[in-house]
């Protein structure tokens, strides 16, 4: 087998729950990871959030690099 270099853009809807529209961006953004809420129940209960839902909308890989023995 080769090794190759692949790389992905993804983009997601994520449905959350927060007290504005700042903070819902700004923990959208720390507390997703690959299609998954990352955050704990101590994340959740200091900054006061919840993330209801996360549904990736795009994953194309654009480019793709052999990688040399």
């Amino acid at each position: 087998m080769k090794l190759f270099k692949v790389s992905l853009t993804k983009s997601y809807l994520v449905e959350i729950n927060a007290e504005t529209e700042t903070d819902a961006k700004r923990l959208a953004e720390f507390f997703t990871g690959d299609i998954q809420d990352i955050s704990d129940t101590n994340n959740r209960k200091e900054y006061n959030f919840e993330i209801e839902e996360i549904e990736c909308t795009m994953n194309e890989a654009f480019d793709v690099e052999v990688i040399p023995d």
